[in-house]
Formats: C-alpha cells, sequence, structure tokens
C-alpha cells in the first residue's frame, strides 16, 4: 500500500488520474520531492522501454 506524506499531498493531487494511479500502484512511500521525482524518473524510463 502506497503511502504519500501529508506535505505532499497537494503537491500528489496535481498529477493527472493516471498517473497518480500508476504511482499508487506501486506501493511506494513518498515523504519529499526527491521521492516523487524519483517515482517519476522510473515510470518515464519504463514508458520508454516499452515504447522502443
Amino acid at each position: 500500500m502506497s503511502y504519500i506524506a501529508p506535505k505532499m499531498q497537494a503537491k500528489f493531487e496535481t498529477l493527472s488520474i493516471d498517473l497518480k494511479n500508476r504511482i499508487l500502484e506501486r506501493d511506494v512511500t513518498i515523504h519529499d520531492t526527491k521521492d516523487l521525482v524519483r517515482i517519476l524518473e522510473e515510470i518515464v524510463e519504463e514508458t520508454e522501454d516499452n515504447n522502443n
């Protein structure tokens, strides 16, 4: 089960519903912006790999 820290909730809510769902599916913990960026980078890499 993913965890989004309260201080990150506002930033998380600015993302598209599809992106939020992809993040939540990963069972991750997001405490700060660094965590969020790392997860977004992983998603981008996976997407690029799947498109090649």
